[in-house]
């Protein structure tokens, strides 16, 4: 293995076990409302990635993304959402929905492939078709049963998708953009902590440490990220992204006691058979590809 793709690996790895657990992390933070817990995330995100960005001397880069009117009017629609993905998870993680964020982001791929078509005109194949329908299929599952959408599920996998697709468009490295991003929303986080009925350093040492890790917690597996992309094809990214997902539903069964009950259970076999059938498309384009270069 070449060092650059086992640096790449563990890069990859990192970010996404950061990510995976996430929740032991938020879990610690019962008790302060989520729409704060957000705010801080915001506020210190700012702060760690500026401090990154001046130490690396990005100060031209910024600059010049602050001269694309272009690029900052789809950072700011990026902003909303990666704000509305935040909120939800922070919600659902607070009050008890982990399992819910699990399968949100591993339907979350399959909703990216269907904005693909409604919205890039991308075609699909057979076996991608096939693989969105058991997706589909999964979250038929939980409506019948439940009476109701999957809302937390569908509402973070929407979101996440809707960032994707607009960060596509936006040609900016990860920390130039989360910056923006965090700048942007920053003075919708001051003015939340504003209005508070109690200030936002009211809360215990411990709780305060906490929410301003929230910052090293937001930007460290982004860096990772970084790093993985430009060492891995995209295909072992996309394949390794499931660890995340994956990671969180242990957490939630196993630490927080959530219940698998058997319609859960059959949303999340529906979903990975969905899931296997696109891993599979992607392998066969890969190679198709190859033979044809």
């Amino acid at each position: 293995m070449l060092p650059e793709t086992r640096t790449g690996l563990f890069a990859a790895a990192g970010a996404y076990a950061i990510w995976g657990l996430l929740p032991l992390y938020l879990k610690l933070l019962t008790g302060v409302p989520a729409a704060d817990v957000l705010s801080h995330r915001i506020l210190w995100s700012l702060l760690v990635v500026g401090l990154l960005l001046a130490a690396t001397g990005a100060g031209p880069r910024l600059r010049a993304a602050f001269t694309q009117s272009r690029l900052i009017g789809l950072l700011l629609l990026s902003a909303v959402a990666i704000a509305i993905n935040w909120l939800i998870y922070t919600a659902a993680i607070l009050e008890g929905h982990v399992l819910d964020t699990s399968l949100g982001y591993f339907i979350n791929p399959l909703i990216n492939v269907l904005f693909g078509v409604a919205l890039l005109g991308e075609r699909l194949g057979r076996l991608q078709w096939l693989a969105v329908g058991f997706a589909l299929a999964g979250v038929a599952v939980l409506t019948i049963t439940r009476g109701s959408l999957p809302l937390i599920s569908l509402g973070i996998a929407i979101s996440f998708a809707i960032y994707a697709l607009i960060r596509k468009q936006a040609v900016v490295d990860a920390a130039t953009g989360l910056f923006i991003e965090t700048l942007v929303l920053t003075p919708l986080a001051m003015a939340w902590l504003a209005t508070r009925p109690e200030s936002p350093l009211h809360w215990p040492g411990g709780t305060l440490a906490l929410l301003a890790a929230a910052g090293i917690i937001t930007a460290t597996p982004l860096m990772l990220f970084s790093i993985a992309a430009r060492r891995l094809k995209l295909t072992t990214l996309g394949l390794m992204q499931y660890a995340t997902p994956t990671i969180v539903m242990l957490e939630a069964v196993f630490i927080f006691g959530e219940i698998l009950d058997p319609a859960r259970l059959a949303a999340f076999v529906l979903i990975w058979v969905g899931l296997g059938i696109y891993s599979v498309s992607l392998f066969r384009g890969v190679r198709a590809a190859a033979a044809a270069g």
